[in-house]
């Protein structure tokens, strides 16, 4: 993950000095035109790594509820797994910081890898071990995403002059665009191996399924290696000298107001993500469609987030444009929990299977938004620790996750579109707040 040695801000200056000083050396514009195709080529190669990673992961995760039935322990699986997540979290800045973005990635992929090879022999001794270790892994993973793909968006705009903002979003655009699509290759692969319509309950299309996905998690990991080491030089310095001081830099982001006013937002974009997982494809879905109506509806989720990660990314600029993004993200999916908290009920027919089919491609609009827009305003915001910042970012988003994984066993539908509707309230008024807030525009560089 994104989520020590000298600090974050003496690094960016000295990487600023470096810059300007390279057109006084012979052949420096060819440098800083080489400079740049790297910058876009690892953008390239990292939204390609997490494209198989994750195509892989996320269907999996879709699957867990169907495929390991057993005493619930796809469901508990998941919850342990995101528990872990939100525990890691806090000590995945400074690992992140320790290694390098790049060697975080790598390193973070495999506890994905472990979870997918715990498949194809489920037990509580292979899935309990492999969703802990996968928490710890997927704090490093996020960490070193968030900080690698904000310094190479950075760097690009400084090698050619081109506004910070706007870079941010049209980099973060792409890769949660990438990445948005996960779920509808993902999806479409489960359908077709899966199509006999025993969704899992085949050993063997269980098992061709989950060895595909092993094949898809090797090329991840193949890509994450070709990246460029792009934060390595503090990296050989001392760490933090104490616990003490490495929590302090963890949660410094924390005394920040602006920080606190987006935590909410940060809280309800896991949330939603959750809903979608353990809610949506159960309640939603499945009544209709049946179970093998999930791969579809949730690959008409991705394919709307691919769309709206890639609209959103070019549309950024700065706070004030992520405010007008994130409102209209924010209003699609209340209408959406409203209209099913006192409208919807199932029904038959073309309109009915139509209707979860609707409600998946407007979720899906709002995940991109939200996805885009906290990862370009966290890289805007809190340049100087950013590795502390995506690490609150998962922090907060994979509790969120958890809390939904365990709750959703436990309350009825209508108290869960109630729990969401005020989360989303809540969360876009500290938001708007936000923007209120940071009124100089020097805060936020655009």
């Amino acid at each position: 993950m994104e989520d020590g040695p000298a600090p974050a801000g003496a690094e960016l200056a000295v990487a600023r000095n470096e810059e300007e000083a390279a057109p006084l050396v012979p052949g420096g514009r060819g440098a800083a035109a080489s400079a740049s195709a790297s910058q876009t080529r690892d953008l390239h190669l990292l939204s390609s790594a997490f494209l198989f990673v994750f195509l892989a992961y996320h269907a999996a995760q879709n699957l867990q509820s169907t495929v390991n039935t057993d005493e619930n322990l796809g469901a508990v699986s998941l919850g342990l797994l995101y528990t872990s997540f939100t525990a890691f979290s806090v000590v995945g800045s400074p690992v992140v910081r320790r290694m390098g973005s790049k060697r975080a990635l790598v390193l973070g992929t495999s506890g994905y890898l472990i979870f997918i090879a715990a498949n194809l022999v489920p037990s509580w001794y292979t899935m309990v071990p492999a969703s802990l270790y996968l928490g710890f892994t997927a704090s490093i993973i996020w960490v070193g995403q968030g900080t690698y793909l904000t310094s190479a968006a950075l760097s690009h705009a400084r090698d050619n002059n081109l506004p910070e903002g706007q870079t941010l979003g049209s980099f973060n655009g792409e890769f949660w665009g990438m990445f948005a699509s996960t779920q509808v290759i993902g999806n479409l692969i489960s359908l077709a191996l899966l199509r006999d319509g025993k969704d899992g309950g085949s050993v063997t299309g269980k098992n061709l399924l989950f060895v595909v996905f092993l094949g898809c998690m090797i090329v991840g990991i193949v890509l994450m290696c070709l990246l460029s080491k792009r934060d390595e030089k503090g990296n050989n310095a001392p760490t933090h000298s104490s616990f003490g001081a490495m929590m302090k830099y963890i949660v410094a982001p924390l005394k920040d107001r602006r920080m606190i006013l987006i935590v909410p937002l940060i809280a309800y974009s896991g949330l939603q993500q959750a809903f979608v997982w353990a809610v949506f494809t159960k309640s939603i879905v499945t009544p209709v469609l049946g179970i093998s109506g999930v791969g579809g509806a949730m690959a008409i989720y991705g394919a709307a987030d691919v769309v709206c990660s890639l609209v959103a990314g070019r549309l950024t600029s700065g706070l004030h444009s992520a405010t007008s993004i994130v409102s209209v993200g924010a209003i699609l999916q209340a209408v959406v929990l409203f209209w099913l908290l006192l409208f919807y009920s199932p029904m038959g027919g073309l309109l009915g299977a139509a209707v979860p089919l609707f409600i998946g491609a407007l979720w899906g609009v709002g995940d991109g938004v939200l996805n885009t827009q906290l990862s370009a305003l966290l890289g805007l915001l809190f340049e100087d620790v950013k590795e502390a910042a995506f690490a609150q970012l998962k922090v907060w988003q994979s509790g969120a996750i958890a809390v939904i994984f365990f709750l959703s066993p436990n309350i009825t539908l209508q108290a869960m579109l109630i729990l969401m509707a005020t989360a989303l309230i809540v969360s876009f008024g500290s938001f708007l707040l936000l923007t209120l807030v940071v009124e100089k525009p020097s805060t936020v560089r655009s």
